[in-house]
């Protein structure tokens, strides 16, 4: 087993969910370790571990609103329930998503092996969280239309380097949403947006069999790592979010990116 495998699962789940970009840390940290790995296939196999830790991570509240929308189809009183609401978001958001998705595919799959394609991203990013810091509160609830919003900022952050947490979350609350809000349905529209990526890549390849085989030895330790580093950094998440301090991974993200930036125009990678 090759320890990179397992490195990049701990690179995966640690920044999955901060606000840094987890598909631009993997693309540098696979530039910089000269590794020849698949494009997306092991990336969306350490996805899919941070999906389940999202679900459980959400559990609760997921249960609880899939079980309200389901039932709206049936009462009417129902339909005012915010599980109606939410469930009619994420399918908004999800469509929106898989649409700017399937038409930067491509442009993404080739922005991931050049570091300063993934530099600029990290900056973008950094200069998102640096904007969310002049956001007001909203108190404002998730309605049909900020699923679109959301889904519009979760098809662009396609691109590494651009982060999917910190371009949903801050489309929430530029959309009016609650701090709360705005950090959970962020992630109730990763999951099937991340599961929809991986069904598709694995019909692509052939198969489940044929995507497996593609993936290097220990790739399962390495999605383990993924999972329990992507739970960590989801209580990390939530409490930076509530206390308004996300903000600060900016400065994290500009210096990584510019760092990057530096690198690739003098030759060092």
């Amino acid at each position: 087993m090759d320890l990179k495998v397992v490195l990049l699962g701990f690179i995966q789940g640690l920044t999955e969910f901060l606000p840094v970009s987890s598909s631009g840390h993997l693309a540098l940290a696979k530039i910089f370790l000269g590794m020849e790995l698949p494009p997306l296939n092991y990336d969306l196999v350490l996805h899919v571990a941070t999906v389940l830790a999202t679900m459980i991570f959400f559990a609760p509240d997921s249960l609880e609103l899939l079980a309200e929308w389901f039932s709206g189809f049936f009462s009417s009183a129902r339909r005012k329930s915010a599980g109606w609401r939410i469930g009619w978001a994420v399918i908004a958001g999800t469509v929106i998503t898989s649409v700017i998705g399937i038409f930067l595919k491509k442009y993404a799959e080739e922005a991931s092996l050049n570091s300063l394609a993934v530099a600029a991203g990290l900056i973008v990013t950094s200069i998102v969280l640096f904007i969310s810091r002049k956001m007001g509160k909203g108190c404002g609830h998730v309605s049909f239309m900020d699923g679109i919003y959301v889904g519009i900022a979760q098809g662009l952050a396609v691109f590494p380097g651009v982060s999917r947490s910190g371009m949903t979350i801050m489309a929430g609350l530029a959309a009016g949403l609650s701090k709360e809000e705005a950090f959970r349905f962020s992630f109730l529209l990763s999951v099937p947006a991340i599961l929809g990526a991986t069904v598709l890549k694995a019909a692509e390849i052939g198969g489940w069999r044929e995507f497996v085989s593609t993936l290097p030895p220990g790739w399962y330790l390495g999605a383990l790592c993924s999972f329990i580093t992507g739970l960590v950094s989801l209580f990390i998440l939530k409490r930076l979010v509530i206390a308004s301090k996300w903000w600060l991974f900016g400065i994290y993200c500009l210096a990584v990116g510019l760092a990057a930036a530096g690198a690739a125009y003098l030759g060092v990678w």
